[in-house]
């Protein structure tokens, strides 16, 4: 009994099995056919003067793309096509309106021939990949010679040239001249390079400078001095009073009452000449000298600065005085200024790779002019002169500027009053001088590069 219900069993799935392969095999055959029935399917079209646009879209319903038609086709077409595939009908419209078409896919797209279509290929999806990032790390930076905030200004730069990450930061600290740097590990280690270049110490330049008048001019003075001795002695002849006075007292200085009146040249290399003009008494001599001087001056050394800088920094050094004038506002108000009336020398070197200097020199010499009336009182002008060059020496080569010059007369008389405007005699009782002289500035400049 048990063995002829698994027998049935078996027979029961063994037609089950074959009857559902029956009916697939069936339902296949009859989608081959309608695909087959879609393909070969023929179309009828009869239509007047119907838009294209409308033609090509009922074409299109019997295949199975989707249409896309440009703007630029219009106008109407008349149709009469029977039992056509829509293939058929579909390039015989084309070909009548001039009309081309291009297919991507299950797309197609309809466009004139003259404006043809070009189908780019379908890009690739983009893929965004998400990475961790790095972990950021953190790493003060010293810098021993340039300035911080100029480095860091150059590492930060600009959107294209900067050298931080889009999640680093840089911070200064003026104090120590560090930067703190947080950025990936990668970053930190090309900025330090960078630092390291750039960090390095920059040559010196010692600029001397000797700033010398010149004269070409003669001093000439004459002067007269009268004196009052005590003596028993007669009368001399010496080079001086002092000199008459010791050889008429044996060397001895024992005076009774000296009186005299000094308007003789004082300088040691003054020319004089003394003698005893009379005898007011019996012990009284009247004495007189007269001293005289021609001198030259050649040349005087005004100043001898040094200075210091640093390649391509200007270095500045002025003499002289600041004059005070008044100002007045537009309320009315007065105030002092001042103006500067100085000697200034102003130098600016670069060194070459050859170790040679370029030195941009500036010279300013002013001075007190005359005085002028202004609508406010007097205001001193000022005589302006001025030198500007460009130099390239050797390292320790001298170079000279010149070419200020300056003319002067100074006409000056010391005398007795009352006794010194006598005629005829008065000049025996008054000292007259005239310096009259031609002066050139000239400046020295020696640079020398030190490190």
């Amino acid at each position: 009994m048990i063995k002829q219900t698994i027998l049935l069993l078996v027979l029961m799935i063994f037609f089950s099995a074959a009857i559902n392969a029956k009916e697939n095999s069936a339902t296949h055959l009859l989608s081959e056919a309608e695909s087959r029935e879609q393909v070969d399917q023929l179309i009828t079209l009869n239509f007047q003067n119907i838009a294209v646009r409308r033609v090509l879209q009922l074409v299109a319903e019997y295949s199975d793309f989707n249409l896309i038609i440009a703007d630029s086709v219009v106008g109407e077409v008349s149709v009469r096509l029977k039992d056509v595939s829509w293939q058929q009908a579909l390039e015989t419209i084309l070909k009548i309106k001039r009309l081309e078409k291009r297919i991507e896919g299950n797309v197609m797209f309809i466009a004139p021939a003259a404006q043809s279509v070009k189908i780019k290929p379908r890009p690739e999806t983009p893929v965004l990949t998400i990475t961790q990032p790095a972990a950021l790390q953190s790493e003060l930076i010293r810098v021993h010679f340039a300035k911080a905030s100029d480095i860091a200004a150059i590492i930060h730069g600009g959107s294209s040239v900067g050298m931080l990450s889009p999640l680093g930061s840089m911070s200064v600290d003026e104090r120590t001249n560090a930067m703190l740097v947080r950025d990936v590990d990668e970053n930190i280690t090309k900025i330090k390079a960078i630092v390291k270049q750039l960090d390095i110490p920059v040559k010196q330049v010692e600029i001397e400078a000797r700033i010398v008048i010149m004269n070409q001019g003669n001093l000439e003075e004459l002067g007269v001095r009268w004196g009052l001795l005590s003596t028993q002695k007669n009368m001399t002849v010496g080079a001086s009073l002092e000199g008459n006075l010791a050889a008429v007292n044996g060397g001895e200085h024992n005076i009774d009452d000296f009186l005299n009146v000094n308007l003789g040249v004082t300088s040691a290399n003054a020319t004089s000449i003394a003698f005893q003009v009379a005898k007011l008494g019996s012990e009284t001599l009247l004495d007189l000298e007269l001293s005289a001087l021609q001198q030259e001056s050649k040349a005087e050394i005004i100043s001898n600065p040094r200075l210091i800088t640093t390649n391509k920094h200007p270095a500045y050094i002025e003499q002289g005085t600041e004059i005070p004038y008044v100002e007045s506002a537009s309320s009315g108000a007065t105030s002092v200024a001042f103006k500067k009336a100085v000697l200034s020398l102003e130098v600016t070197p670069q060194i070459t790779p050859d170790n040679r200097l370029v030195l941009d020199l500036y010279v300013t010499q002013d001075r007190p002019g005359t005085v002028v009336k202004t609508g406010t009182g007097e205001a001193v002008a000022i005589d302006t002169q001025r030198i500007g060059t460009q130099v390239l020496v050797d390292d320790g080569e001298t170079i000279v500027l010149g070419g200020i010059y300056q003319h002067s007369i100074i006409k000056s008389v010391d005398k007795v009053p009352v006794l010194s405007d006598l005629p005829f005699v008065g000049g025996l009782f008054r000292r007259n001088y005239e310096n009259m002289g031609k002066s050139e500035l000239l400046i020295f400049v020696t640079p020398k590069v030190i490190m």
